[in-house]
């Protein structure tokens, strides 16, 4: 990874986009620290740690919600949106024809994912500042709940407008980067949080020994699982072209295990919080009670939720990423056919048959680290950053990066030779 960051650095326009990048990155880290005015940011920073929701959405933020900044409610309401259009996409027809319009249909939606972002946005700085009561804000006079309304709202506008910058002249996909960046940041603390522990002796040495095994068998096994694919062969029969004879070469078509990335994860965590956001609002109501008796965190009934939600994202996105029906069409558009299958549907049906079994494997895998708790977290009473959800975020956008920054030199390494 740092070899193909070194190669990419002495690539002029790959150095721009890197560079570029780390600004982007960095305007997100300043704006986490500047406050929300009118907002009593001692007093939310101490209940964020009492609600599992709100520890979620600081975790998400980068931090920003413990310091109430313009970015405390982080990329959630993109994600959640997100997550609206794409079901919408499947349910109704109109944007389902929309999708397929190519860039200008995709651009459409894209436009209306942003509007209904920002008004989830929106309803969750409402429901955020209203649940956590009075002793949130300054004051209590309209003007300076609209302030707060407003300067949150424009904060997630920001974000996702920083997102699709980075989409478009950076490196790498801008909504896992950013979330990257807010849990990175928070390593040092958790760093410091861990010697504490030893130091007072809550924590052995074994059991920081145990904890550091623990984190690197997480970040090999992510390691292994995303850079694993099946590589199913194709063989192009022999074409006369005047007099000339063009293909007879075998070549593979590469399946990764993880189509979709860190993505279903992210989404079944938002999706799944959102509900526990809701009820803890309201602690002493009936509603309170028995969510946290059958859907709390830590139940069994929320960890198959949990589990069920990542597999449907993971064979959502992977659906997406791959269509065997397209690469059949392919296939057998330049003459090509895998050895033993007929072209045509066999050969979707093959391929679709091979994608089922690699995602389920993925999916498992994802829901596993999601659902199941880490050593470390049995040890101490660290979260977040070194629980499995979090390395994995951290793991795959790093790889996932070095990727398209090894794509992109490839590229420009066959233009070059090309000229």
């Amino acid at each position: 990874m740092f070899k193909t960051l070194a190669n990419a650095w002495k690539i002029e326009d790959l150095r721009k986009k890197i560079l570029y990048t780390l600004l982007i990155l960095l305007v997100y880290r300043i704006g986490i620290t500047i406050p929300v005015p009118g907002v009593n940011a001692a007093y939310v920073a101490e209940r964020v740690g009492s609600y599992t929701a709100l520890e979620f959405l600081n975790m998400m933020s980068g931090g920003g919600l413990e310091n109430m900044s313009i970015f405390a409610l982080g990329i959630s309401p993109y994600l959640n949106a997100s997550i609206v259009m794409n079901l919408l996409t499947i349910a109704i027809p109109a944007l389902e024809r929309l999708s397929k319009e190519g860039e200008e249909g995709q651009e459409k939606i894209s436009k209306i994912t942003r509007y209904v972002a920002v008004g989830l946005g929106l309803i969750q700085a409402i429901g955020i500042i209203w649940g956590l009561g009075d002793s949130a804000v300054q004051s209590t006079d309209l003007f300076n709940y609209i302030t707060i309304f407003l300067c949150l709202t424009a904060g997630t506008a920001l974000m996702m407008w920083l997102a699709e910058q980075i989409d478009q002249k950076g490196i790498g996909n801008g909504i896992s980067l950013i979330i990257f960046a807010g849990l990175v940041a928070q390593v040092p603390s958790q760093v410091i949080s861990l010697a504490t522990a030893v130091i007072n002796g809550e924590l052995s040495i074994l059991g920081i020994i145990l904890v550091i095994i623990g984190i690197l068998v997480i970040i090999t096994a992510i390691t292994f699982v995303d850079q694993a694919e099946r590589r199913v062969p194709v063989q192009y029969s022999k074409r006369v072209v005047g007099r000339k004879m063009y293909g007879g070469q075998s070549t593979y078509i590469p399946i990764k295990v993880n189509q979709s990335g860190v993505m279903p994860i992210i989404f079944a965590m938002t999706f799944v919080q959102f509900p526990a956001m809701i009820a803890q609002f309201w602690p002493n109501s009936a509603f309170y009670t028995w969510y946290t008796r059958f859907l709390g965190t830590g139940s069994i009934l929320y960890a198959i939720i949990y589990a069920l939600l990542i597999i449907f994202f993971t064979y959502f996105y992977s659906q997406i990423a791959f269509n065997p029906i397209d690469v059949s069409k392919n296939i057998q558009q330049y003459g090509g056919f895998i050895p033993g299958i007929r072209a045509g549907k066999p050969t979707s049906d093959y391929l679709n048959k091979i994608l089922v079994r690699l995602t389920l494997f993925g999916a498992v895998f994802l829901a596993i680290l999601a659902v199941i708790p880490t050593l470390f977290t049995k040890i101490t009473s660290l979260t977040s950053t070194f629980s499995a959800t979090g390395l994995l975020i951290m793991v795959s956008t790093a790889l996932e990066t070095a990727q398209l920054l090894e794509a992109q030199m490839m590229m420009r390494h066959y233009k070059g030779f090309l000229n």
